[in-house]
């Protein structure tokens, strides 16, 4: 298929494209081209493309596609929660608008990365499926309900969207993200000796690392219509829903003479959450997620050592919130995180 890859220059796409490209279909790239340069190690050429924001897409970028992979988001609590307009006008609104840009130019597959933060509040220890009530606690979550909601409506018999709600992500990618819980906390670790939970340890939290991620994405491109049509499937594993105490205990053994302090002064956090993934290996025959929470770690600790790291580039090159920050006070892009006319054009 010549698949449209939103999102392609980012810490999932850059691990997605590859994927596909792998799998035989034809990659296009669009991005805005904000995280860019936030590089770690090697980087393998990006799939040709197009650089423009997510809010601004036209309809010719979808000529001759056959699908979209929609990664493109502002992909952070923190920042959705500092920024809720422009993240429900990018998550939500843009996304329903590609979405019928898409339909209108015969894209017959959609697939959305949406998120089991869905899931939010659900409290309990039982297994959440994906018929669970739907409990939002952040901007970025409720964002992805929303969008979930609006493409069903656009579903038809040319039209399918589906709706991949991905576990946390862990794991490395060239371009890195060090503001997702087993990633920060591995970078912490190696560069400060302590891991450091500011929380209480005891949310519930499943993960899923970026290339178990690509692979649901690469099978459900390919799955049968009437096993994906609307339907949404977590994707991840049940062996990797853990607290986040468990987590840190793996990074306290990936990293030799680390300590651990769990400090609870971020107060209780009411994300908790442990989530069921049966269908979505019901649905895409042959799905698996390989990684675990401990091989992630040490994972990580290798590639942080052979790039090395640092501290500046841990705490503000790979941090989404500090990344945005630092590039409005340069001038690079403006309030509503528009990157500036002279960095646009074809990637």
């Amino acid at each position: 298929m010549r698949v449209l890859l939103t999102g392609h220059q980012g810490y999932l796409g850059s691990v997605m494209a590859p994927a596909l490209a792998e799998a035989g279909h034809e990659v296009i790239g669009l991005d805005s081209g904000l995280f860019a340069d936030c590089v770690l190690g090697p980087m393998p050429d990006d799939p040709p493309g197009h650089t423009a924001d997510l809010r601004d897409v036209t309809a010719d970028v979808l000529a001759g596609v056959d699908a979209v992979v929609h990664l493109a988001a502002l992909s952070n609590d923190p920042l959705g929660s500092l920024a809720p307009d422009l993240t429900y006008g990018i998550n939500h609104h843009a996304s329903v608008r590609l979405a019928r840009l898409a339909r209108d130019a015969g894209v017959r597959r959609f697939l959305y990365a949406s998120t089991c933060s869905v899931y939010g509040a659900s409290g309990g220890d039982d297994l959440v499926d994906e018929d669970a009530p739907l409990r939002p606690v952040t901007p970025y979550a409720e964002s992805k309900v929303r969008v979930e909601d609006d493409l069903v409506d656009l579903a038809d018999s040319d039209f399918t969207p589906v709706f991949l709600r991905n576990a946390t992500a862990f794991g490395f990618s060239p371009r890195l993200r060090a503001d997702i819980v087993l990633n920060n906390l591995v970078g912490h670790a190696l560069l400060s000796g302590e891991v450091r939970v500011l929380s209480d340890g005891t949310p519930w939290r499943p993960l899923v690392h970026a290339e178990d991620i690509a692979d649901a994405f690469v099978l459900a491109i390919a799955a049968p219509r009437d096993a994906v049509h609307a339907r949404a499937f977590n994707v991840g594993t049940e062996r990797n829903n853990v607290t986040v105490a468990e987590i840190a205990a793996e990074v306290v053994e990936a990293v030799p003479g680390s300590t651990l302090a769990i400090t609870g002064e971020a107060g209780a956090d009411p994300r908790s959450y442990r989530v069921d993934f049966s269908r979505v290996r019901a649905a895409l025959p042959g799905y698996e997620a390989r990684w675990t929470v401990k091989d992630g770690a040490v994972e990580l600790v290798d590639a942080y050592r052979r790039f090395g790291l640092t501290e500046q580039d841990f705490q503000h090159r790979f941090t989404r919130l500090a990344r945005l920050s630092a590039r409005r006070a340069e001038g690079t892009v403006d309030d509503a995180l528009r990157p500036h006319e002279a960095d646009a054009g074809d990637a």
